[in-house]
């Protein structure tokens, strides 16, 4: 399993930062981060599409979702395989967002173990392919400001920022749906939690991770929105 981890995560990310970091990123870690994950969600572009859209597919499809509970409220087997059938039918996955979820931590933890190996020859070398020269050293600092190896408090608010937005673009309700549904309630609710799970998870983290989420969830919007506009020109909204 360690094995796995090495060879599909944290290696093509570690080869891939310093090689951004040696040639286009001008040395500066930062612009290494901010183009490794903008190429981390290309390669994931559509995985995350995907899950975009089943989650708003699943946000549409609230109000038959209510009708077959009450259908089959005293059978919760038959109520399992009614909505089973009714995902199938509109091809939607429920579990596909804890996937994607799934899918984040490894990448975080990699960059994390990168950041704390110090930068330096000594604790990245090992883990560099042939062709991928070792650097002396890492200038951590980004754009001659923040010190990606530290935590930084502006860093972490910009995450929480991007995280909101992130989450309020994936709310959709029917103006003929009546009263929020209750997956639309919490997705509401989440939009406030989010952020503030965000500070508190990544405070006491290097601001390079931060980073890496920061520019994560500025993707993650622009890729929300071209799935609202396509969901609204398919159903004529």
């Amino acid at each position: 399993m360690i094995y796995l981890y090495q060879a599909i995560f944290y290696r093509p990310i570690l080869n891939t930062l310093v090689y951004f970091y040696e040639t286009v990123a001008g040395r500066d870690f930062g612009i290494a981060i901010i183009l490794t994950t903008l190429l981390i969600r290309l390669v994931l572009y559509p995985l995350f599409h995907k899950g975009a859209k089943h989650q708003m597919a699943l946000q549409r499809l609230q109000p038959k979702i209510k009708k077959l509970q009450e259908l089959h409220k005293d059978d919760k087997q038959k109520q399992t395989e009614a909505l089973m059938a009714l995902y199938k039918e509109h091809g939607v996955n429920p579990f596909l967002s804890f996937i994607l979820l799934i899918v984040q931590l490894p990448i975080l933890i990699s960059l994390y173990r990168i950041i704390l190996s110090g930068l330096g020859a000594t604790g990245i070398g090992s883990g560099l392919y042939s062709f991928i020269p070792a650097p002396q050293t890492i200038n951590a600092i980004f754009i001659h400001l923040i010190n990606l190896k530290q935590h930084s408090i502006i860093l972490v608010l910009l995450a929480a920022i991007a995280q909101y937005f992130q989450a309020r673009l994936a709310i959709y309700h029917s103006p003929d749906a009546g009263p929020p549904s209750s997956v639309e309630r919490m997705a509401r609710q989440m939009a406030f939690i989010g952020p503030v799970i965000t500070i508190v998870i990544f405070y006491n983290l290097p601001a390079g991770v931060g980073l890496y989420w920061i520019v994560s969830s500025l993707f993650s919007i622009i890729q929300q929105i071209i799935v609202n506009r396509r969901l609204r020109a398919k159903y004529g909204e």
